[in-house]
């Protein structure tokens, strides 16, 4: 039986299933001289390069997003309990038996 190949590409996206070390772990992430995308240590796909300034624009833009997103979920939760415990409801039955 032939030895299935722990790394490699397969359609264009690499894939590497060999076991990580901690070296191979921390240099995949910091390569300076390359592009903002490198190949994952593990697993498929790829990962930000970290010493390309911009993988931190892209954190950066992806932590405000985030921040934006909680923070706009808290003040609409906060509205909407103020709302709802202020106001009366009032409910309309249309009774409407033509059937």
């Amino acid at each position: 039986m032939a030895d299935k190949p722990t790394s490699g590409e397969i359609l264009g996206v690499p894939y590497n299933f060999e076991r990580p070390s901690i070296g191979r772990m921390l240099s995949s992430y910091w390569k300076p001289g390359e592009g903002m995308l490198v190949e994952k240590p593990f697993g498929v796909g790829y990962t930000l390069n970290l010493a390309n300034w911009r993988s931190w624009v892209v954190v950066l833009v992806a932590g405000a997003l985030l921040y934006q997103q909680e923070t706009s979920e808290s003040d609409a939760d906060d509205d909407l309990e103020d709302d709802t415990k202020d106001e009366p409801v009032e409910v309309i039955v249309d009774d409407d038996s033509d059937d």
